[in-house]
C-alpha cells in the first residue's frame, strides 16, 4: 500500500505524447515523516506520519515528536511494509500510471435547498403553482405520522469527507514535490488531500532520529565562593 499527504494547488492541463489534452489537478505532495509505529497483529502495522512543519505545539504533542521536527498534520495509515520512526516518504513513491483514491473535504456551500443540495426537479411553474417552485414537496406518508431518518431535505451542503476513486497519476515532479492527478479532486485550494493506493510498495528514505541530549545539571559557583578563593590566593 502506498500513501501520501498533500495540498491541492489548482487545476491545469497537460498534453500527452499523442497530442491528447488531459485536465489535471496539481497537488503539492509530501514529504511526510514517520512519527509513530503501532503494531496490530502479526503483519498489520499502523503507521502515523507527519506533514508540514510548524513552529509551536503543546507539551503533549512536542513530547510525542521528540527528536523529530514539529508537524502541523498527523495522520495514521494501515500497512504491512516495515518502516522505522523518522523515515521520509516523498512524492516519488508514486509513478505515472498509478491509480489512486483521492480523499479530501468538499467545499462548504452553506445552507442549501433540496434543488441545489439533492438535485430535485422542483414543481411546475404553471397550473396554479405559486411560491413553491423549489419546495421539497411531501416529506412523509400519512399513516406513519413521522419523518423517516435520512430523508433528503434542505440543510448544510458540502464541507464533508469525499473520496474519489481510481484517478490516474499523469506525472510526478520529485524536485518540486508535485503530483498531477487526472480529473478533479475534492476540496478547495490549499485544502488537505490524501492519496492512497493498494498496489505497490512505499519508497522510503531512512533518516536517523536525532535524540536530544539532556542538559548538564552543573550550576555555576556563587560569586561569594569565587571571591573567597581569590582572597586565599592573594594572601
Amino acid at each position: 500500500m502506498k500513501f501520501i499527504l498533500g495540498r491541492k494547488l489548482d487545476m491545469t492541463q497537460v498534453f500527452r505524447a499523442d497530442g491528447q489534452v488531459v485536465p489535471v489537478t496539481r497537488i503539492h505532495a509530501g514529504p511526510i515523516t514517520v512519527t509513530h509505529i503501532k503494531k496490530q497483529g502479526d503483519a498489520q502495522v499502523a503507521v502515523q506520519v507527519g506533514f508540514e512543519n510548524t513552529r509551536s505545539l503543546n507539551k503533549a504533542e512536542t513530547g510525542h515528536l521528540k527528536g523529530l521536527p514539529l508537524f502541523r498534520v498527523l495522520k495514521e495509515f494501515q500497512t504491512t511494509q516495515a518502516v522505522n520512526r523518522g523515515d521520509v516518504i516523498a512524492a516519488d513513491t508514486f509513478a505515472p500510471g498509478d491509480m489512486v483514491d483521492a480523499i479530501g473535504t468538499s467545499k462548504g456551500r452553506g445552507f442549501a435547498g433540496v434543488v441545489k443540495r439533492h438535485h430535485f426537479r422542483g414543481a411546475p411553474k404553471t397550473h396554479g403553482h405559486k411560491h413553491d417552485l423549489r419546495a421539497p414537496g411531501s416529506i412523509g406518508a400519512g399513516g406513519v405520522q413521522r419523518v423517516f431518518k435520512g430523508m433528503r431535505m434542505a440543510g448544510h451542503m458540502g464541507d464533508e469527507r469525499v473520496t474519489v476513486k481510481n484517478l490516474e497519476i499523469v506525472a510526478v515532479d520529485a524536485d518540486k514535490n508535485e503530483i498531477l492527478v487526472k480529473g478533479a479532486v475534492p476540496g478547495a485550494r490549499n485544502s488537505l488531500i490524501v492519496l492512497t493506493t493498494a498496489a505497490g510498495e512505499l519508497v522510503v528514505k531512512s533518516v536517523p532520529v536525532v535524540e536530544e541530549t539532556p542538559a548538564s545539571s552543573s550550576e555555576p559557583e556563587p560569586v561569594e565562593k569565587i571571591e573567597e578563593q581569590v582572597e586565599e590566593v592573594t594572601a
